[in-house]
């Protein structure tokens, strides 16, 4: 029990780490004045490490093992942090980055070996209780990261905002110096509790435990390449899709709540509206999958539900339209527990290198926001939200029909459980 405990603290903080980067978007967008574009390079200097580090973590790992790997991971999340300082110092947007940047090798680090030490932490039957909850962990941190530090970063930021036009050039950057250094101690503590938590994985009672060899069996004869199972092809677009439409819901909200004339007060915890929305669909999906609703079906009625919600926030403005926005991540809730099992299947030998390939994936998280971004920019904040639609009928296609291209194993032979969600 008291090793399943740490590994939960762990995934709170995965949550809370995060989505606090969808604070820093409209925080940074006017500490730095950017544009929609540039505010939401944020995401992918934060989620293109995942691209960039899947395979490195992996060979890591393998040298490290698992307990001292996510030390490292803790570790390296730390120092991404303490780069905050001389960022927000010199009000360096770039620094800022590279400091997302190394947060997000850290995180991806400790994603990779946590996810299958939950997983091994105890017999395999019992795998997905285990994973359900770690979620549960996750989801409630998401919901708290963002809400504290928009207390934090964003107090004030609508009334400095409006003021700035009216100022000469010396008081204006004096006065975004001053917003910039307002994140400065939230990251020290952030840094130092990281480093302080990487010390105590190490030196605590959580066993060192080995990874299961890879299966030798593959889900066919003939099977040489990891590119003839187009059903995990098509997963890994599937996922790389709706990494990116849960990241634009999360990370975009505050700043349309504000262009909608809601005030920065109230927008600010509009984030923890999304992700509170999509901690009750993981609830849901705990009790409803497999009991009463297949890992299939689930999926489907996400990607329908993704698309309803997505037209109605196109269609209506003000507080309903942001509601909307806030309902996705009840839509999203599912599909990562969903597209994964069915991208994994039957592929036995090639299973290890078909997760790695997902966990790649991760970085739709780092390039979608900026096709929204820059459809903001050109058009409105509010249009941008069309680039949602296709997204989630591509996840619909691969729900209905993309999860069964070139396998015949019978949907009913799925295992019930999957890593947890980034």
């Amino acid at each position: 029990m008291r090793p399943l405990i740490i590994i939960g603290f762990l995934f709170f903080v995965f949550g809370f780490v995060t989505w606090m980067s969808s604070v820093l978007v409209p925080y940074l967008q006017i500490a730095c004045e950017l544009d929609q574009f540039e505010s939401q390079l944020v995401a992918f200097a934060f989620y293109i490490s995942y691209f960039v580090m899947a395979v490195p973590s992996g060979y890591l790992l393998k040298k490290s093992g698992l307990k001292n790997g996510m030390a490292i991971g803790l570790l390296v999340m730390a120092l991404g942090a303490f780069i905050f300082i001389p960022a927000a110092q010199n009000r360096q947007y770039l620094l800022f980055l590279i400091g997302l940047f190394v947060q997000g090798t850290g995180l991806a680090i400790l994603q990779t070996a946590s996810n299958p030490y939950v997983t091994i932490l105890g017999p395999m039957e019992s795998a997905a209780k285990r994973i359900s909850v770690m979620g549960i962990c996750n989801g409630i941190a998401g919901i708290l990261g963002p809400a504290v530090l928009g207390v934090v970063l964003l107090d004030g930021v609508e009334e400095l905002a409006s003021s700035l036009t009216n100022m000469a050039s010396a008081s204006k950057a004096a006065a975004l110096d001053v917003l910039a250094q307002k994140v400065i101690l939230p990251y020290i503590i952030i840094g130092i509790a990281l480093f302080a938590l990487a010390v105590f994985i190490i030196k605590s009672s959580l066993p060192e435990i080995s990874e299961p060899e890879e299966s030798t069996e593959t889900s066919g004869p003939g099977m040489t390449s990891i590119w003839q199972f187009p059903h995990l092809i098509l997963g890994v677009l599937t996922l790389f899709l709706y990494t990116g439409v849960e990241v634009i819901a999360g990370n975009t909200i505050i700043g349309y709540a504000t262009f909608q004339g809601i005030p920065m007060s109230s927008a600010r915890f509009f984030t923890s509206f999304t992700l509170t929305s999509m901690l009750a669909g993981y609830l849901i999906g705990i009790f409803a999958i497999p009991r009463w609703c297949s890992q299939e079906n689930a999926l489907k009625i996400s990607a329908v539900s993704g698309i309803i919600f997505s037209i109605a926030a196109l269609l209506s403005v003000g507080w309903l339209s942001v509601f909307f926005i806030a309902l996705l991540g009840l839509a999203n809730a599912l599909m990562w527990p969903s597209i994964w099992p069915l991208a994994i299947r039957g592929l036995g030998s090639f299973t290890n290198t078909g997760s790695a390939m997902l966990v790649m994936a991760i970085a739709g998280g780092a390039v979608l926001p900026l096709v929204y971004g820059k459809l903001a920019d050109l058009y409105s904040p509010h249009t941008g939200y069309l680039i949602l639609i296709p997204c989630y009928l591509f996840i619909l296609y691969y729900a209905v029909s993309g999860h069964q291209a070139g396998t015949r194993i019978k949907p009913e032979a799925l295992a019930p459980s999957s890593p947890s969600t980034p």
